[in-house]
């Protein structure tokens, strides 16, 4: 049977002419239990019962490869939580931009899921706010899960190609004995660098790092060490890099402030927030994508901006400019591994990408 809106399984024992008192052994103490409470709507149950009207073992479907099993012993209940995996293939699509990656991965047929883990994965490299150029292509060999012949499900980027410019950069997912998930080139180099290039979704740039620059408030010719970026009040500011709070509160014309340390040559600071994340205090330690705090106009700020400095041993670089250092690169131990695993996923994705630009031209 299907599970109804508005139904419960004491309504639907009732349905049934079920006895009640399978339904009180069955939703006693046992963990599982809490899952037949939780029905949603277009949800499956098979019951069985014998001669004596009596439940013998019950199936519900919570999705399409997960199930959880009931089945009576004696006079009490055993819960089973069944599942069963889908059938895996890879999936591949290209695109070409035109004017934006979203835009360009929708015609692709690429659900947003995947076109955000794209921008993860080349996030480090891309600037997909500021460097994109029409004429720029990506192909992606992705998974995909089927159940009887059903897509039910699509990820993870397995394989990824990204041309910025001129530039190809490519990256492919790995997975290492111990566990570990994460992308590399294909020489083994971790995607991911120690920073983020931009720690706020801004939606313009409205002032560029300079050492003269004529203050909007004071109307004084002053360098402006740092990056500003114009996004509406409240959006999330996050740490560009792991590291520790060394700074947080009310800092003169910058407003409320926080200052980050990383390791012993870098500090970053994220000025005229409108409030702190919850628990951002002086010692405290982030870790790189952490919320550290919100868009605001605290200081001396026109609008709501996001101030952004980066500093190298104390001396202010540009945050736009500045070579970011990588983050560690793969395990020599696992690097055999890695090589026989990832090398028919990049040929795999040379075909793609090449087959692509074939039809283009």
């Amino acid at each position: 049977m299907t599970v109804n809106s508005g139904d419960s399984l004491y309504l639907i024992f009732k349905r049934l002419g079920l006895p009640q008192r399978d339904l009180a052994l069955m939703t006693g103490s046992k963990p599982l239990a809490k899952k037949l409470a939780r029905l949603a709507p277009r949800q499956e149950f098979e019951f069985y019962v014998d001669t004596q009207s009596r439940l013998t073992r019950l199936v519900h479907r919570l999705d399409r490869v997960r199930s959880l099993h009931v089945l009576r012993d004696g006079e009490s209940f055993t819960f089973e939580e069944v599942i069963e995996p889908p059938e895996v293939s890879l999936a591949t699509a290209t695109g070409v931009i035109d004017r934006s990656l979203f835009e360009a991965g929708q015609r692709a047929g690429l659900s947003d899921n995947l076109i955000m883990q794209m921008a993860e994965i080349f996030g480090w490299d891309v600037d997909f706010a500021l460097d994109i150029r029409a004429g720029d292509r990506f192909a992606l060999v992705f998974e995909e899960q089927h159940k009887d012949g059903d897509k039910i499900g699509e990820g993870p980027i397995v394989a990824a190609e990204f041309t910025n410019r001129g530039r190809r950069i490519r990256a492919v997912r790995y997975v290492d004995p111990s566990g570990r998930t994460d992308y590399y080139s294909p020489d083994g180099r971790s995607m991911r660098k120690a920073f983020l290039r931009t720690p706020v979704n801004f939606t313009r740039i409205s002032s560029r790092f300079s050492f003269s620059r004529r203050h909007p408030i004071l109307h004084k010719m002053r360098a402006h060490r740092g990056v500003d970026y114009a996004a509406p009040r409240g959006t999330a500011v996050k740490a560009s890099g792991e590291g520790r709070v060394i700074f947080a509160g009310r800092n003169g014309g910058y407003g409320r402030t926080v200052i980050l340390k990383h390791g012993s040559a870098y500090t970053t600071l994220y000025s005229h927030l409108s409030r702190f994340s919850k628990g951002i205090r002086k010692g405290k330690r982030v870790e790189q994508g952490q919320i550290i705090g919100y868009v605001g106009s605290t200081g001396l700020a026109t609008g709501p901006h996001l101030h952004y400095e980066f500093r190298v041993h104390g001396v202010h670089r540009d945050p736009l400019k500045v070579k970011l250092p990588q983050a560690a690169p793969l395990a020599r131990k696992h690097m055999d591994d890695f090589r026989g695993k990832a090398t028919p996923l990049l040929a795999k994705l040379e075909m793609v990408a090449r087959t692509s630009i074939a039809t283009a031209e």
